[in-house]
């Protein structure tokens, strides 16, 4: 088990900037060992508690793929498995798992929920996605724009579409990796105004996507309609249909912009059916380094290596 004070992963703020940083670059480092088939089994005897209330096909295989290949165990717990706080409160249920386990994975709907779960957890908690933020995401993210043209800070991104979690998780990544942070979102979808204003010196609402993108080195976007707003779907459809982003809009951006997507896309709608076979896009190149990133941050959090 971990000490008595566990370092969690809530949000992008959870760790100091040096510390993403360390993290980022060791996940760069830990891709060069998976590639290069050398055996690197840190997590030996140690185990993974995953708890989905959401399901997800990256965050499952990547998280339980990257303890299996460090020579760890992952446990998955679906909704069926555990409910956070509907039958059992979520106090008991923190102090149970984390007393068999090393380390818990969430994915839910809840942000509360995470932070009531890891207020009375044993060991590190981190937050896979909930409805406010997607930190691990953002990590994986980095990592590939760094990877593919050097340090983010001091560039330009622009998020495209609804100001959701990951625009959330945006906002964070520009104060502690320190890039402007263009948000273009229509009215009705804009993300949380506290956070905006909060961090108004590097993040600017311009709505219009075309005017948005100028001068950007990384566009990224989203679906319209995230796990749970498909009631919405329609209206949603009608709210954000000038915010498609195909190769006429990445042509407004820097020469050499990335093109950047969590996943899973729709075709046709957040991107043109194009979008994935441009030069410019690195997604699949960014859905793997989930495993990579998220393999980085279980060893920050784990081992508490020196940054």
């Amino acid at each position: 088990m971990t000490n008595s004070s566990p370092r969690h992963f809530l949000t992008l703020l959870d760790l100091s900037p040096n510390e993403l940083n360390w993290v980022i670059q060791r996940a760069i480092e830990l891709k060069k060992i998976r590639n290069s088939n050398t055996p690197y089994e840190p997590f030996r005897s140690k185990v993974l508690g995953m708890i989905f209330e959401k399901s997800s096909t990256r965050t499952r295989v990547s998280f339980e793929a990257g303890m299996a290949q460090q020579g760890g165990h992952a446990i998955f717990l679906s909704s069926r498995d555990t409910q956070l706080g509907r039958g059992e409160p979520i106090e008991d249920s923190a102090k149970v798992i984390s007393s068999m386990v090393d380390m818990v994975m969430i994915r839910t709907f809840s942000h509360d929920e995470v932070v009531e779960f890891a207020a009375h957890s044993k060991v590190p908690v981190i937050n896979a996605l909930t409805d406010d933020y997607h930190p691990c995401q953002l990590l994986a993210d980095i990592q590939t724009f760094v990877e593919h043209r050097g340090s983010i800070k001091g560039k330009t991104v622009t998020w495209v579409g609804d100001g959701n979690n990951m625009c959330h998780s945006f906002i964070n990544a520009a104060k502690q990796f320190d890039f402007k942070l263009n948000i273009a979102c229509p009215d009705g979808y804009l993300p949380n105004a506290q956070m905006m204003a909060n961090n108004a010196e590097r993040v600017h609402l311009i709505q219009d996507p075309k005017r948005a993108v100028i001068g950007s080195h990384l566009v990224v976007t989203d679906t319209w309609a995230s796990m749970g707003q498909e009631d919405e779907k329609k209206a949603r459809e009608a709210a954000f249909e000038n915010y498609q982003v195909n190769p006429a809009l990445m042509d407004l951006a820097e020469p050499n912009a990335l093109f950047m997507h969590c996943l899973p896309a729709y075709r046709g709608l957040e991107i043109s059916h194009n979008m994935f076979s441009d030069p410019r896009s690195v997604v699949f190149d960014e859905a793997e380094n989930r495993l990579h990133a998220q393999k980085a941050l279980m060893e920050f959090l784990l081992l508490q290596p020196q940054t």
